[in-house]
């Protein structure tokens, strides 16, 4: 009987864990998108200056290509980095 006890103590604590994991890892796919990038990746291609006439409600940083940018990474900040011809190549959060 105390056998069962122990086995059913240990079934509960991996149930508990999964469930865990499974949470922890949808709050960090939130934390990713915390800028909204993913609803201007239909910018990548087009030159940087296409998004000079948009309006944004949080920061905003056109990255042009070889350019000295600052470190300190801001999930709120929406980034919008170019490439040698001057194209979005990557919208990202950071």
């Amino acid at each position: 009987m105390h056998l069962m006890k122990k086995m059913a103590c240990v079934a509960v604590l991996l149930a508990l864990a999964g469930c865990q994991s499974a949470a922890h890892k949808s709050a960090n796919v939130d934390d990713e998108d915390r800028c909204g990038a993913a609803d201007y990746q239909q910018y990548v291609g087009k030159p940087l200056s296409a998004i000079s006439d948009l309006r944004f409600e949080q920061p905003v940083r056109a990255i042009p290509y070889n350019s000295a940018v600052t470190m300190d990474f801001n999930l709120n900040r929406l980034n919008f980095l170019g490439d040698k011809q001057d194209k979005i190549t990557r919208v990202y959060c950071g």
